[in-house]
């Protein structure tokens, strides 16, 4: 679908709207954004023409979109686009926004000025990137992305053990090294928009200057939204969020002003094989999320009793007894199921969930965490 909506109460899901992100965003109902990715207008300032060592022209940024006539415009459009994405997000939701030196120091202060809460700078470090060919400065070999929280108050979206998942079980750092869209990803122009059809990209001029590599997407959607949520990106360009939304199992909204990017992006996302139905392929169970049980549950629920043994990771040599008001009892000392565990680990932090063992019918001693999950 393509198209303005006028007023719309019903969010135009999975389609692209044409116009400038600042208006049609005015349409959008308060609070019905669950995340935004943004990769506005850099402000280049490019000044001349860049060649390579073998007379070849390197293809940049030159495009009418990307001008400004002064910073204070700049600035001006920069607060316009984020106040209106602040507006739909909700309180849960999150905006990530990726630029360069050229913008991004500007960007993060408006985003401070509007009330904004940031998160977390993660560096996206290029392991190919384009070579410095004058050689009058360093190669730039990053971009920047900003994650914030509408506001200082707002309990924005963070799925960690998905993230820890992508990373080998640990936990996922701020300095993310990934190549530049190249290669088959990279769409081309021309020929492209026939062969993009049987799989092939062709060879012809880039479709867009700017465009980011799936896997970028696929962290920042992965860890900020959850399956079935609504990602907006309103500097769509040639679809990028869309399709990895559409790959995650997430619903999307695209805004782009140029009618040529649009036709790149609606069909590269119609080919974007349909996510797995099941959530749970799509998202790592997140342990927070789950409904927070105190000890004394288990016994108002019979599944522990006053005076049964837990044994201390699993030592029979090790144990407490249980009080009828949910403490354990040992030598004289009473605590919780986490500070009795601690006392006994030596003053460490301990999760008595895991620790603490109940022998059941069979003599066999399990984590008394299982009865918490089977009371839940």
């Amino acid at each position: 679908m393509t198209g303005r909506q006028t007023r719309a109460r019903v969010l135009p899901l999975d389609s692209i709207l044409e116009g400038d992100c600042r208006s049609v965003l005015a349409d959008f109902p308060p609070a019905c954004i669950d995340l935004v990715f943004a990769d506005p207008p850099y402000n280049l300032q490019l000044s001349q023409e860049l060649w390579r060592p073998n007379q070849t022209r390197v293809s940049g940024v030159d495009e009418a979109w990307d001008r400004f006539d002064s910073f204070a415009a700049y600035d001006e459009f920069t607060r316009a686009w984020l106040r209106a994405c602040q507006r739909v997000l909700k309180p849960t939701g999150s905006l990530w926004v990726i630029g360069t030196y050229h913008n991004i120091y500007r960007v993060g202060a408006i985003l401070q000025d509007l009330g904004f809460w940031i998160l977390n700078d993660v560096v996206w470090i290029k392991t190919n990137p384009m070579p410095n060919f004058r050689g009058v400065r360093f190669t730039n070999a990053h971009e920047t992305l900003l994650w914030a929280a509408p506001s200082r108050d707002a309990r924005p979206t963070f799925q960690h053990h998905s993230m820890k998942g992508l990373n080998d079980g640990l936990q996922m750092r701020s300095d993310w090294h990934l190549p530049i869209c190249g290669g088959s990803e990279r769409l081309r122009l021309g020929a492209a928009i026939e062969a993009s059809e049987k799989g092939s990209n062709g060879r012809g001029p880039k479709a867009h200057a700017t465009q980011k590599p799936e896997a970028l997407l696929y962290r920042v959607i992965l860890s900020s939204s959850r399956p079935g949520e609504v990602v907006l990106d309103p500097f769509f360009g040639s679809g990028t969020t869309g399709a990895v939304a559409k790959r995650l199992g997430r619903r999307w909204i695209g805004i782009e002003r140029e009618p040529g990017y649009i036709e790149i992006a609606r069909r590269r996302i119609a080919q974007v094989p349909a996510a797995p139905g099941e959530a749970a392929l799509l998202e790592a169970p997140e342990p927070r999320r789950k409904t927070r049980l105190p000890f004394g549950a288990l016994l108002e629920a019979g599944l522990l009793r006053p005076g049964q043994r837990l044994y201390f990771r699993g030592d029979r040599r090790r144990s407490a007894r249980i009080r009828a008001d949910g403490a354990l009892v040992r030598d004289g000392r009473a605590g919780s199921i986490h500070q009795l565990g601690s006392l006994l680990s030596g003053g460490a932090p301990c999760n008595g969930w895991l620790t603490w063992l109940y022998q059941d019918e069979d003599g066999v001693l399990r984590a008394i965490d299982e009865l918490r999950a089977r009371l839940r």
